[in-house]
């Protein structure tokens, strides 16, 4: 089959001939529709985030299944499904307390490859799912079957931008009705942090970037307010010089956490949902946690449970209230990929999509 292999980082991917095992016990191979870039995949490759190459990127997709392995009874050949990097073994702490993303079973694909390149090189599955690829192999609870008139790219942006952007504020902020909400960012996952808000009833939704297509796109959204200079005093003038009840710092950015602590309330929350550099710290002033009841909150992957989330924004989907059609600002085939990572690197594309 063929994928899109990095073997140097910073260096354009490879497309060629790749060999996929077959499943595992527990596993499952889906052939593969459609694959969305995201942010994540590009840090990756740009060797932003530690890793052993030759790696294969590539990790919100959609597919059909064509295998299972052994005592594999969720998902049949045949399925339609969405593929996540969201693993969950269902035994340990995390999941028994329902919290299946922060999981910390032991599966065999996070020490053995099922890729190998021509010489027989292992290639390690960059971000739990590896889909710059015609085909993965993942574990079963990765996968969530959609239904037939569910179309395979939208599906796909159900597999982590869509979902950690309406999680972070359903279920990690649990935003309500009237509260006020600043997002930064907006990109694909901000465009959904603001989706979510606005279908929550919240008022108003700041819209932080500095690209005027996205500020753009974020009023399209739900955004009431989009601003890209002076953003602080535009939030408390807005707020009645109190700040936010909530600001979303959904960039890969310190900088943005730190500018995010002088905009929310005494008693407000702020969520880290953007993923930097391993290493980067951001400085805070703690005496202002302190004094003002500040909560800072980390994200992973808007607390997702797949299971009952992603259906959940099929239905919004299917029933005319969520947007996805919006996200995809260009489809590439795999033979294209590096123009597609290269065209969202350049800040206009919301989500590049690769489709077989």
């Amino acid at each position: 089959m063929k994928a899109a292999v990095c073997y140097a980082f910073g260096e354009p991917l490879r497309i060629e001939e790749v060999e996929l095992d077959a499943p595992h016990r527990g596993e499952v191979r889906v052939r593969i529709a459609a694959t969305a870039i995201c942010h994540s995949d590009v840090h990756l490759i740009r060797g932003q985030w530690s890793a052993d190459l030759p790696v294969l990127a590539g990790h919100e997709a959609a597919g059909i299944v064509e295998s299972t392995g052994e005592g594999v009874t969720s998902v049949a050949p045949g399925d339609r499904v969405v593929v996540s990097l969201l693993r969950s073994c269902g035994r340990c702490f995390h999941c028994e307390r329902g919290n299946g993303h922060l999981c910390e079973g032991t599966f065999a694909l996070n020490s053995e490859s099922r890729l190998r390149d021509a010489s027989g090189t292992a290639i390690r599955q960059g971000i739990f799912v590896g889909a710059f690829a015609e085909a993965v192999v993942v574990d079963h609870s990765q996968l969530v079957k959609i239904p037939e008139r569910m179309p395979m790219d939208r599906a796909a942006l159900l597999g982590c931008g869509v979902i950690t952007g309406t999680g972070a504020v359903w279920n990690s902020a649990r935003v309500r009705a009237g509260e006020s909400v600043v997002v930064v960012g907006a990109g694909g996952v901000g465009l959904n942090a603001i989706q979510a808000a606005a279908l929550e009833g919240a008022s108003p939704i700041v819209a932080v970037d500095r690209v005027a297509s996205k500020l753009a796109a974020a009023r399209r959204f739900g955004a009431t307010e989009a601003v890209a200079e002076g953003v602080r005093p535009f939030v408390k003038k807005l707020t009645n010089r109190r700040g936010a009840d909530h600001v979303f710092v959904t960039v890969g950015s310190t900088d943005a956490v730190s500018q995010a602590m002088s905009l929310v309330r005494p008693g407000g929350t702020v969520v880290v949902v953007g993923m930097p550099d391993w290493k980067a710290t951001a400085s805070l002033r703690v005496a202002d946690l302190v004094w003002n009841e500040q909560r800072v909150i980390g994200c992973r992957m808007g607390s997702t449970r797949l299971q009952s989330d992603v259906p959940r924004l099929i239905d919004l989907y299917l029933g005319g209230r969520l947007k996805l059609d919006e996200l995809i600002s260009e489809c590439y085939p795999l033979e294209r990929i590096n123009e597609a990572i290269e065209a969202m690197e350049g800040g206009e594309a919301l989500r590049n999509m690769v489709v077989f």
